[in-house]
């Protein structure tokens, strides 16, 4: 089985420049190898597994999935860590852990001693942005876990939604409408949270203006079962409503006999209106056959 490998696209690959770094195994020797173009303090080393520190600028909420971390393992298994995880070094000869938190795991439950490690002596502060970048660029986000990522490297980095789409590997607008679901009530964000609504329902929501109308159209939806399609049908009938049937006439007996007759000496559709005994005589006529006719008619008359 070969290993599904997550790709990073350009996202770490921005704060990690690119590396020509040696094969990564668990076979490799525990000490340090440089390479050309490392940075100064930077190396690839077997780091003992119990060395290692979870993440603690982790802010997922979805756990590990057993299953995808199982087939991960048999991969690992099979041909070794083919992806050497990233640290950072810690006080008391350890090592904090910035991406691959999945593979570690994986090491563990087959009981490995080591793993192969990029360690590079990052601040806090570049060790929360790559974990971030890092999340952003995973399958399995929820679409508001994805959305506060892009918050948070926005508020606390300053990053503009183009310099955000570079480092996730997305395009920009897909990183303008993750940010749109922040806007969403509170209610409909947790709908989106727990998989009630999706994506698509969510941004055919953002088109109402109203905060109570979207949240009632999505508990609609989830009541209903409504699919993407059906709620955007909902949105426009709620934003152009249809036009009402047109109120029944009530005509005076009087009126409708006079109606009556006119039609049938002219051969054509009329309507009489009367308030009072003021009112209107309304004449249709189809073609000018008809209407010189209904003139000769009237003549005569």
């Amino acid at each position: 089985m070969t290993e599904k490998r997550k790709v990073l696209g350009r996202g770490l690959e921005t704060l990690l420049p690119p590396r020509h770094l040696p094969h990564a195994s668990t076979a490799v020797s525990p000490a340090a190898h440089t390479a050309p173009g490392d940075r100064p303090g930077e190396a690839l080393r077997q780091i003992p597994l119990d060395h290692l520190d979870h993440n603690p600028y982790q802010t997922r909420t979805v756990s590990l999935d057993p299953a995808a971390l199982n087939e991960l393992a048999a991969s690992i298994q099979a041909v070794g860590v083919l992806q050497p995880i990233v640290v950072r070094p810690v006080a008391g000869g350890r090592y904090q852990v910035i991406a691959g938190e999945r593979r570690c795991e994986a090491a563990r439950m087959l009981h490995h001693q080591t793993i192969p490690a990029v360690v590079r002596p990052v601040s806090n502060e570049q060790a929360m942005e790559m974990t971030i970048v890092e999340n952003l660029q995973r399958l399995d986000l929820t679409p508001m876990e994805e959305a506060r990522g892009y918050d948070r490297l926005s508020r606390e980095f300053g990053l503009t939604q183009e310099q955000m789409a570079q480092r996730t590997g997305k395009e920009r607008s897909s990183v303008a409408n993750f940010l749109r679901l922040l806007k969403l009530p509170a209610s409909v964000q947790v709908m989106l949270d727990q998989g009630e609504i999706s994506f698509g329902h969510a941004k055919v929501l953002m088109t109402l203006e109203s905060p109570d109308a979207i949240e009632k159209l999505a508990h609609r939806v989830v009541a209903l079962s409504l699919s993407v399609r059906q709620t955007e049908q909902a949105v426009t009938n709620l934003v152009h409503p249809p036009e009402t049937a047109e109120k029944v006439r009530i005509v005076d007996p009087n009126v409708k006999e006079a109606e009556q007759e006119l039609q049938r000496a002219l051969g054509v559709r009329v309507a009489i209106t009367d308030r009072n005994g003021k009112g209107k005589i309304l004449i249709e006529y189809s073609s000018l056959e008809d209407f010189d006719r209904i003139l000769e008619v009237m003549k005569a008359k």
